[in-house]
Parts: C-alpha cells; sequence; structure tokens
C-alpha cells in the first residue's frame, strides 16, 4: 500500500503565538477556509480551555463539516492529583465539539519533577487516564509528546514509559515533539528507530525551528517512519518558529514523492502561502523555498543563458508544480536576455540582436545609471517595458499631490497627503493622515482610486527601503526609494529615484498601484 502523510496544520494555534501576530475570530476562520480548500487533513482550531477566541472559534464549527479538514481542538492531559472528569481543561475539550482531539503531556522527567512537580509515576497515570477517558467519549486522539527528544536523551526509558502509556490507553497516533527545537536530524532519525519498534499505531512529528532544522528534522523523522506530520504555514510560531508546512509538502510532492494534499492542489501552495502571510501580517522571506518570490529568480547571464537551453540547469523543480513562477532579473550582469524574455510574455517578440532590442538595453542602462535598480524591482521593471513597447494605458491620470507634516507643541506628529487624479475624465480628490508623508500618501492615492478599482482594498505596502546613492552630495543628493507591495497572492517591489524623497517615494507607490491594477486586468 502507497505511502501517505497526513499533514496536521497548528497555524492557528503555534502559529498565533509568532511575535506580532493576533488572529481575530474571523481572521481564524478564513484561515480555516483556506486550508481546507488546499487539502490539509487537521486544522488545529486552537485552545478552547484558554481563551474567548478559541472558545468563539469552536462554536462556530460546532456541528459543522468541512470538505478535506477536520477541526482539532488542543489541551493539556488532567492535571495532577485531580480526576479527569473533574479538570477544566478536558471538560472544555468535550464541550468544543472537536471530534479530533490533540492532547500533550510531560515526556522529560525534568519537567515531571521541576515544573508540574508530580512524581513520574503519576505523570504516567495523567497521560493514559487523559487519554483513556476521550476515547471512551469516541474522541479521534492524538497525543503531543512534549520535548520527546530531550526527555529521551535525557532517561530513555521513562521517555519511552510515557508513549506507551498513551499507546496503551488507545491514542490513534503519537506525536514526537521537538519542543525546543535543538535537535539534530541525525538524533531524530536514531531516536525514531530505537523506539519504533514499541509502537503499533501511527507516528507523528512536530518540529521547532531553533536550529533552522524544522524542515530537516521533520524530513529524518519520515524517513524513520512517521507519517503524521505537525506544523505551521510559512513557519509562523514561538521563538524561531515551526516546522514549516510549505516547504515541508513541497518537498513531499517533489522530492518523495509521498502524497500528502491532493496531488492536483499543490499548484496552490504559492497562493495559499500568500494567502496566510497576508492575514497574519507576516512577509514571506524573498528566498523562502518553493514559494517565495525569489525561488526561481535569475540573475546571471551564465545561469540565464543555461536556462534558456534547459530550465533542469538551475531549476530543482518547475516553478509551476508550486504555484510560483520562473523569473529572469535584469541587471548589468544580464544582459538583453531578460528584455527578450519579458517582451515575449507581453506578446512581442523580441530579436536580442535587433536594433530593437539593443535600444531597449540602452534605455535601461540609462535608467540604471541614473540610480534604478532593476533587479529588485521586477514590477517597475515590467511596467518600464510595457510603457518603452507601447503596450500600456495608464489607469489615471494625476492632477497634483501634496505632503506635509506637523508638529504641535504636546509633542504629537502629523503627517498628511492630498491627491488630486481624475478616471476617465472624472475628477477625486482626497486628503488622509498617516504615521509619516509616505504613509499618508499611500492612503490618500488608495482612497482615492478604490471607488474606480475595487481590488485596491485588497494590497498594502510591506516594505519601504531608502538609500542615499551619492552621498558626496550630502542632502541634494540622489535617493533610490524600494516599495514592496502584497496582496493574498503575491507580492512585487517597484522603485523610485529622485533627490526629493516624496518624489521617488510617489514614483515608486504609483508603480506599485499601477502593477496591481495591471495584473488583475
Amino acid at each position: 500500500m502507497e505511502k501517505k502523510i497526513t499533514i496536521y496544520d497548528t497555524t492557528l494555534r503555534d502559529g498565533s503565538q509568532t511575535e506580532g501576530v493576533s488572529y481575530t475570530v474571523n481572521d481564524k476562520i478564513k484561515i480555516t477556509k483556506k486550508l481546507d480548500d488546499l487539502g490539509v487533513h487537521y486544522i488545529e482550531g486552537g485552545w478552547p480551555g484558554s481563551n474567548p477566541k478559541d472558545k468563539d472559534y469552536f462554536k462556530h464549527y460546532k456541528g459543522k463539516k468541512l470538505r478535506t479538514a477536520k477541526i482539532t481542538a488542543f489541551g493539556s492531559t488532567r492535571r495532577a492529583r485531580i480526576n479527569t472528569s473533574e479538570d477544566p481543561n478536558i471538560k472544555a475539550l468535550i464541550q468544543s465539539g472537536a471530534q479530533t482531539i490533540c492532547i500533550f503531556g510531560k515526556t522529560w522527567d525534568l519537567h515531571v519533577t521541576d515544573v508540574i512537580k508530580t512524581s513520574l509515576e503519576e505523570n504516567l497515570k495523567m497521560i493514559y487516564d487523559s487519554v483513556k477517558y476521550l476515547k471512551r467519549r469516541k474522541k479521534e486522539v492524538f497525543y503531543d509528546a512534549e520535548h520527546f527528544f530531550d526527555g529521551f536523551k535525557r532517561n530513555p526509558d521513562y521517555a519511552l514509559k510515557t508513549i506507551l502509556a498513551a499507546q496503551d490507553a488507545g491514542a490513534d497516533c503519537i506525536i514526537f515533539c521537538d519542543t525546543n527545537g535543538g535537535t539534530l536530524p541525525s538524533e531524530v532519525y536514531k531516536i525514531i528507530s530505537e523506539v519504533r519498534h514499541s509502537i503499533h499505531i501511527d507516528m507523528g512529528i512536530h518540529c521547532h525551528h531553533d536550529l533552522e532544522l524544522g524542515v530537516a528534522n521533520t524530513i529524518a523523522a519520515l524517513e524513520a517512519g512517521c507519517v503524521h506530520v505537525q506544523g505551521t504555514f510559512n513557519g509562523l510560531g514561538e521563538r524561531c518558529g515551526n516546522a514549516n508546512l510549505a516547504t515541508i509538502i513541497g518537498i513531499l510532492h517533489t522530492k518523495l514523492k509521498l502524497k500528502s494534499i491532493p496531488v492536483k492542489n499543490v499548484e496552490k501552495l504559492t497562493e495559499t502561502a500568500f494567502y496566510i502571510s497576508e492575514i497574519s501580517n507576516s512577509v514571506i522571506p524573498n528566498n523562502a523555498a518553493f514559494v517565495g518570490h525569489s525561488a526561481f529568480a535569475h540573475k546571471g547571464g551564465v545561469h540565464i543563458d543555461a536556462m534558456m537551453k534547459n530550465p533542469l540547469a538551475y531549476e530543482h523543480v518547475n516553478p509551476q508544480e508550486v504555484g510560483n513562477s520562473r523569473r529572469f532579473i535584469t541587471s548589468e550582469l544580464a544582459g538583453k536576455m531578460p528584455i527578450v524574455k519579458k517582451a515575449e510574455q507581453l506578446d512581442v517578440k523580441l530579436d536580442k540582436k535587433s536594433p530593437k532590442a539593443k535600444k531597449l538595453l540602452k534605455q535601461l542602462q540609462d535608467k540604471e545609471h541614473g540610480g534604478y535598480q532593476f533587479e529588485a524591482a521586477d514590477a517597475s521593471f515590467e511596467l518600464f517595458l510595457k510603457r518603452q513597447l507601447k503596450k500600456y494605458k495608464p489607469f489615471y491620470k494625476l492632477e497634483s499631490f501634496r505632503t506635509f507634516s506637523e508638529k504641535r507643541l504636546d509633542g504629537r506628529v502629523f503627517a498628511e497627503a492630498t491627491v488630486r487624479l481624475s478616471v476617465d475624465g472624472e475628477e477625486k480628490f482626497s486628503s488622509v493622515q498617516g504615521d509619516g508623508p509616505v504613509d499618508a500618501l499611500d492612503k490618500a492615492l488608495r482612497e482615492a482610486l478604490t471607488p474606480f478599482y475595487p481590488s485596491l482594498s485588497e494590497m498594502h505596502l510591506a516594505d519601504y527601503k531608502v538609500r542615499v546613492l551619492d552621498t558626496k552630495e550630502g542632502a541634494g543628493a540622489k535617493v533610490r526609494v524600494l516599495i514592496e507591495s502584497q496582496d493574498e497572492h503575491e507580492a512585487w517591489t517597484t522603485v523610485g529615484v529622485h533627490e526629493n524623497i516624496i518624489e521617488a517615494s510617489w514614483e515608486a507607490l504609483t508603480d506599485a498601484i499601477e502593477y496591481k491594477l495591471l495584473k488583475d486586468q
């Protein structure tokens, strides 16, 4: 029988512990729908006994079925020296209505004696009693063996006893947790291989990323016999995060040839990662595996030449398999080839030896000499080519804009921007306050345009960088502004250059808007 890997997503619980991430109930519902659409098998909705938001989330899904995934409730074993039926946490798990329950218990004897301060024998009873109680109520029960690897290295006999207690009580799956994220892949493989002969039910893995080995440790566990994977999308999580499910799913399908989510849904991987990034207000690193903006970007002329002959030369998988796309970055290293390839995407056949190609390269070099950096601003590069090739019509016309900042006697600083523009002859005026002049300008521009183009409400400014190009000129030097924008599907970067930082910012902002409208069109 073909081995299939079960995907258990804990973005809504472990991922919500990321510094700076705070989900509303509505956010959690949106992410749940997206994960269900992707085809993950389990979605851990939260800890129903810990806070009102999680309680409301489970209330929303009580009695409802998703298309693919099962909603899972998370909690701990019963407390020491208390009847399982009287434990508030266990009661909350039952009341959540979830048919699948994941509970964690102590594996590491240090935690038993020094943290929860009970006996080793009582801890074994806590595990057994909790699993047994939930199984009697017809629940599917997963047991998370917290700090399993640390516990096993310190006291292997006791660590094994804890997971056998869960197995004997009827658990459906034992999950080995690298809770501190400090274990090496070789250790993960060795330890699981050692204990697997005592386990007669499914085994799973739950890794944290403190050594940047969360994914590697997960793969090692799968190779040692695990069939259940717990992780978060985009590696969200406390401290350095959890094992990244976007990367793991990509590896499962393209490298290990193991099924997890439906094969036809693997191409939704990039879109799902950006959607969750958007709701989480967290930026996906450009160099993120499989889904990153630069994951399939090629800059060097030798690389690009090889890619033209055979994409396998510098790509380990076809980017379309995971919903991403190949990019040739324009720079002084790349010559005319990125221009030719981008022109092809615009349905313009361009011979790299033709006068038109040479003219475009000269115009590009002049722009770069003036301070533009298109290798880091692919969206502005596409707009530049479309304008030069007469394949572009502006979506609006600027009449004027103005920004100013004001500091008041009480110390508060205000920034305001006003924008006047027209769309198909219809004028629109907007005046908005912001955290600074660029923020105010961005908000004013989008407020003026959103009535005409509602999809602009989906995008936001994700990053803003300024670089002084010639420090010898002092305050009169040119500055280069790079703006990264993002919506639910992807991120893109635009560039502006001017002696006036507001004008440079305006150029990058308006390119970002134009690109969004262009791709939506």
